[in-house]
């Protein structure tokens, strides 16, 4: 039986023969019901808890009709951005406006707002008044405190304040959702839910008198004062893990922001509910005309294993939303989705990805996360691997030569981004030889992202003789396995405590090893992330060291030009960084 779609109109919910809807999900994405869309996940959970609930997609913010028009819900309006914060959809790295937005029908640009949980909200608002609004997703939980705005080159209060939202989500947000609908549902508060954040008149108001708390600098400070800023970070940083973290409290005004302690790791059984929904793996029919949705076209043959990264990239903001703890689904539940797709019409034998924010931390394990979570002052990965820290590879091996084994399907790729430093070892070798022999196709992804060890350290990514230890096994793999396959490599450019010099060292880095980069990525400082903190105070959040950080539009373009030194429109870039470059040997060796 064809699954249905969550209601997207009156003539859908009379359909269900419902009079009213409980919950509506408001989302800056096109509605795609398929378990990589957040709002898909959410409005599942919803229905699967016996909740009515609507999709409201794209609404037209210039007035209220589209607020409108599903009606008042009984319990609560749920706003998101989308998969993307909206200032990141909508923005390049220079500011300028997108020309595509691939969560929208047929790619088309401007069908969401620049800061669109603000915007939405303050609809809803319009529109129904005293309604109960609850507001989540990426853009959410990485603006939940005071936080740095590279858009608007200023420190902006938590988003809470801006939506005049009841309630936030951070995370990922499943068992809150829950919480948060069966309290509404009995006609009880919204205080003290694991994974949210709320406004508080008091402090006393917010919190339970045994409640273990920290108060951080205010909104005021830590837009006053940069030191504060950063004191600001690192406690949230260090409160961030689901056993250890405490209550965060963040005045701004008269009034406190109150983070409630993140979320429980999800069990196994838990991911495997989830991905197991009965999501109709498509985008809604209404987009059928427009010609789909490019995004839902990179994932429609892929599959989520895990969540959670352990890697903590200065510039990702992934430890802060989904966490450090590596969550990863059963093997049954993920031959179960490969079957689903293996019996898709337009499936052609190819399953593109098993894998997550890095494909090879699927059935990552540590004895420590169960029950006492994630080391605060240790890094899993940074400057090596931690012995506590089990790796899934033979398990993942395993998964995908049982994916081979489904009918109709020929072959399964990793397109998800590897992690270099995690198979560099002799160990590994088992992994890395199936990996080449049967699960690319003809090129991996790997993110050294800069040559310079100094850099690195700030990325907090391993040091390049890592990378050059793998890229040679990945060589000589392949030459015994007589197969004519390359890495794709990704590199940010102008990343906080890289210099002009750093960059031509780096161009000279990767002319003398034939290495034209097609993937890169010039610095975005997203909010909520150490990179976002060191471009802003132009210091490391953690250690207080000063750094040089790029901050012009024009030496960030040279940057990215003398690593893309092969592009004849960048000569004229190259050239007058070079002319620097000479000022300044001369400056220092006069």
């Amino acid at each position: 039986m064809e699954k249905r779609f969550l209601p997207v109109s009156i003539k859908e919910i009379k359909e269900r023969g419902w009079d009213a809807l409980d919950v509506i999900l408001i989302t800056g994405d096109a509605y795609v019901d398929h378990p990589s869309y957040g709002t898909a996940v959410i409005g599942r959970i919803l229905e699967n808890r016996g909740y009515r609930v609507g999709v409201i997609s794209q609404p037209d913010w210039r007035d209220t009709k589209d607020f409108k028009k599903l009606g008042k819900p009984r319990l609560f309006f749920g706003i998101s951005a989308g998969n993307m914060d909206s200032m990141v959809a909508n923005y390049t790295a220079n500011k300028k406006p997108r020309r595509k937005d691939d969560y929208s029908p047929k790619g088309q640009p401007c069908l969401r707002p620049d800061r669109a949980v603000i915007v939405y909200s303050n609809r809803v608002r319009e529109a129904f008044g005293d309604i109960t609004l609850v507001i989540g997703g990426i853009e959410a939980s990485l603006r939940r405190f005071a936080h740095y705005d590279w858009w608007d080159n200023t420190v902006r209060r938590s988003i809470i304040f801006d939506a005049r939202a009841d309630i936030l989500v951070y995370g990922m947000g499943e068992r809150q959702v829950i919480e948060i609908a069966d309290r509404l549902k009995k006609g009880r508060g919204l205080k003290d839910i694991r994974g949210t954040a709320i406004i508080a008149r008091s402090i006393e108001d917010a919190i339970r008198e045994d409640a273990d708390f920290i108060e951080i600098p205010s909104y005021e400070d830590v837009r006053a004062d940069k030191e504060k800023f950063n004191d600001a970070f690192t406690l949230i940083y260090r409160n961030q893990d689901p056993f250890k973290g405490k209550t965060i409290i963040q005045k701004h005004g008269e009034r406190y922001l109150v983070q409630y302690p993140p979320q429980l790791p999800l069990s196994e059984r838990e991911m495997d509910e989830i991905f197991g929904l009965p999501y109709a793996r498509n985008p809604h029919p209404s987009y059928e005309a427009s010609g789909g949705i490019p995004g839902f076209e990179t994932v429609k043959f892929s599959i989520i294993s895990h969540r959670g990264c352990c890697g903590e990239c200065s510039f990702c903001g992934l430890y802060m939303h989904q966490g450090r703890i590596i969550q990863s689904r059963s093997k049954l539940s993920i031959l179960k989705e490969a079957k689903l797709i293996s019996e898709r019409k337009d499936f052609k034998g190819t399953i593109t990805d098993v894998g997550g924010p890095t494909a090879n931390l699927y059935g990552a394990k540590c004895a420590k996360w169960d029950k006492k979570g994630a080391c605060v002052h240790r890094k899993c990965l940074i400057p090596k691997k931690c012995d506590n820290l089990i790796l899934g590879l033979s398990e993942s091996i395993d998964l995908y030569s049982e994916i081979l084994k489904i009918p109709k399907v020929k072959h399964v790729f990793i397109e998800s981004g590897i992690r270099y430093d995690l198979i560099s070892e002799k160990d590994t070798e088992d992994y890395l030889m199936a990996i080449c022999k049967n699960h690319i196709s003809g090129q991996m992804k790997v993110a050294p992202e800069h040559c310079i060890n100094r850099v690195l350290k700030f990325m907090n990514k391993p040091p390049i003789e890592c990378y050059e230890k793998f890229a040679e096994r990945f060589k000589k793999i392949n030459s015994v396995l007589k197969k004519d396959q390359y890495l794709v490599h990704y590199f940010i450019t102008a990343h906080p405590g890289s210099t002009l010099e750093d960059a031509y060292v780096m161009s000279t880095y990767l002319k003398k090893r034939n290495i034209y980069p097609e993937q890169i990525q010039d610095f975005i400082p997203i909010p909520m992330t150490a990179a976002n903190c060191m471009y802003y105070t132009e210091s490391d959040p953690f250690t207080g060291e000063k750094m040089y950080v790029a901050k012009t539009f024009k030496e960030r373009k040279m940057h990215r030009a003398l690593i893309q030194y092969k592009n004849p429109k960048n000569r004229h870039l190259i050239e007058e960084a070079e002319k620097i470059l000479r000022e300044i040997s001369v400056r220092k060796n006069p």
